[in-house]
């Protein structure tokens, strides 16, 4: 497993991160089991949010952990607050981060998080507040790390300029399917293609240039929830190339779709959403692979793409 340094951020963290979405579905000891298996193949950042099971992810990762025999100080907890789907509302007020804050802490059963992701843009957000509410959780020493998910540059100038702890990660879709993090930059001011299109405001690019890593978030989707593009009739030409490179480095489809992810020297990190430990090994086998510059691109380009 690749180990990245956190710029201004944990240390010695996984490139791949175990998201726990869907660990409400195990019971307490499959989740242990889980963890534990995440935790041999290398990784140690497990990736929660508020509204994964409208908090029954964390409970059950809180429940488990105390199973596995890990040490807390081994691993990397982070979580997102701000989605409240069952109000009809996102929320970055001052009070419901800190409630969120709190509620995380509880349900994990630690005294810390690691990392504090705020979780796609409350519209009506005053950056104040969220200063307000990150300096409280910083020097309780309850939040270590803070940063957002989904969040566009102008956003995070505006909470730069008022919150004063670094913002290190900014989670982002991100596949082999889903590529509009990179095609603007290819298919600039063309207008044969909406892949020309900027969904982003050059987001990829703010983040190298301000030392925020990117997490790539449903790396193996197609669409936001559309299912795994691996093996999907679908993307037949994709399938073949993923094919021919898992047969010469000895890996899985899977994981050659990840170490795409990983290839990028923007030094992202992918998390991996499955509950299931065949399933996670085939995607860190990915960090077996450095795949050339050649097969990036032959990557890319089976994946529906061309260059203009």
């Amino acid at each position: 497993m690749k180990m990245l340094n956190i710029v201004n951020g944990p240390q010695n963290v996984s490139n791949i991160v175990l998201g726990c979405m869907r660990m409400p579905a195990l019971d307490v000891k499959a989740a242990a089991d889980m963890i534990n298996s995440a935790y041999k193949m290398g990784i140690n950042f497990f990736d929660h949010a508020t509204c994964y099971g409208e908090g029954e992810a964390e409970t059950r990762f809180g429940d488990a952990l105390p199973l596995t025999g890990i040490s807390r100080d081994d691993i990397v907890l982070q979580s997102k607050c701000g989605l409240h789907f069952d109000r009809g509302e996102f929320d970055w007020t001052k009070e419901d981060i800190l409630a969120s804050a709190e509620a995380s802490l509880k349900r994990l059963r630690t005294d810390r998080l690691d990392v504090l992701l705020l979780h796609r843009p409350d519209l009506l957000f005053d950056p104040a507040e969220v200063a307000e509410a990150f300096d409280k959780l910083y020097d309780s020493g309850k939040v270590l790390h803070f940063g957002v998910s989904n969040i566009t540059p102008g956003q995070l100038e505006l909470l730069k300029k008022y919150v004063r702890q670094p913002l290190v990660f900014n989670q982002l879709q991100f596949s082999l399917d889903q590529t509009q993090l990179i095609d603007c930059g290819l298919y600039i001011n063309n207008l044969t293609t909406d892949r020309s299109t900027d969904r982003d405001n050059g987001i990829l690019d703010y983040c190298r240039l301000h030392d925020i890593t990117i997490q790539a978030w449903s790396p193996l989707q197609k669409g936001m929830f559309g299912g795994c593009f691996v093996d999907d009739p679908e993307f037949p030409e994709l399938n073949a190339v993923l094919a021919r490179l898992g047969e010469k480095y000895g890996v899985p489809k899977t994981a050659i779709a990840i170490a795409w992810i990983l290839r990028h020297p923007a030094n992202m990190q992918a998390i991996a959403g499955t509950m299931d430990p065949a399933h996670l090994k085939d995607i860190c086998d990915a960090s077996k692979v450095t795949l050339t510059h050649k097969e990036w691109y032959e990557l890319y380009l089976a994946s529906g793409k061309f260059l203009p």
